[in-house]
């Protein structure tokens, strides 16, 4: 799956503003579904306008179409977390979501030179957990109580170190960059 991250535009706020209309991929990322996108899109364009700082956020692209989006998040030089989503739901299950995580994996070791990446997901979020476990993320504790979808979950956080992602070999972590 070719998936190419890049510096988000502020043409990008229209895709993901129009994700809080399909119910499902709200429920899936706690959200909460909305009809008035349009008073969505100069919320999205002031993020992507005007950064946190600590939170490097970027567009994910397969064949020239927004998939979705990668974050890695914190203020620590050596460490960040992950983030990705991919809209809208009728992009899942085809492989988009362990690409994009994959090349925010490559881009934190390979461009960020950081020393290790951790993520979280609620375990009733099956598709998320299999991801970062295809990944080589390890389960390293858990953390707080949320419901997914309307099921009571709790948060499993994951980490994997540089040196472990490149003892597995990058080459099925690898996208275009």
């Amino acid at each position: 799956m070719g998936v190419v991250l890049r510096a988000m535009l502020a043409s990008d706020a229209d895709v993901f503003a129009s994700w809080a209309a399909d119910s499902r991929f709200c429920a899936h990322a706690g959200w909460t579904t909305r009809s008035d996108i349009d008073e969505l899109v100069p919320w999205w364009r002031a993020l992507i306008e005007n950064p946190d700082p600590t939170l490097l956020r970027m567009t994910a692209v397969c064949d020239g179409d927004v998939v979705g989006y990668v974050d890695l998040h914190g203020d620590s030089d050596d460490e960040s977390e992950l983030g990705f989503a991919i809209g809208d739901s009728k992009r899942w299950g085809k492989g988009l979501g362990m690409a994009a995580a994959a090349a925010g994996l490559a881009y934190g070791f390979e461009e960020l030179g950081l020393s290790s990446i951790w993520a979280e997901a609620l375990e009733a979020n099956v598709a998320s957990v299999r991801i970062l476990q295809r990944l080589g993320m390890v389960d390293i504790g858990r953390g707080a109580e949320e419901p997914f979808a309307g099921v009571p979950s709790v948060y499993h956080q994951y980490r994997v170190t540089h040196s472990e992602w490149k003892r597995r070999g990058t080459e099925g972590n690898r996208t275009t960059l």
